[in-house]
């Protein structure tokens, strides 16, 4: 299998400026509040999704408990109502098994077009 060769300018999947997913908690990769997509970001955080309750169920059932606070690693854990930067592959698994949440298409990276194509995100979108 070919490997994926990732785009780690700061540009969304509309082609414009990548805009801040969320900065309380603060969310990202690097923890900068943006979905960037840079190389040693091996799970792709790049959608920023609308964490629903439902969403955040579905995530700890399969295995990516966002919700239960990791003191350890500064990680206060998402609620319902909140953004963040989700893994891509989480977020393609969460598309494919029909439980997909909500995004932020101004806040959620190119890259993510690897996976996921534009009319499925400009359907989940709740900003456009």
């Amino acid at each position: 299998m070919p490997k994926t060769q990732f785009v780690f300018e700061e540009v969304n999947v509309l082609g414009e400026f990548l805009e801040p997913c969320s900065l309380d908690p603060l969310t990202g990769f690097k923890r900068n509040g943006t979905c960037q997509v840079t190389p040693d970001n091996q799970g792709m955080h790049a959608v920023c999704i609308y964490a629903s309750k439902e969403f955040l169920e579905y995530s700890k059932r399969t295995g990516n408990d966002l919700s239960t606070p990791m003191p350890q690693y500064n990680f206060p854990g998402v609620k319902p109502g909140q953004s963040w930067c989700l893994s891509g592959l989480r977020f393609a698994q969460a598309v494919k098994d029909g439980n997909a949440p909500q995004i932020f298409i101004h806040a959620t990276h190119q890259a993510i077009l690897q996976l996921v194509d534009l009319e499925t995100l400009k359907k989940l979108a709740i900003d456009l």
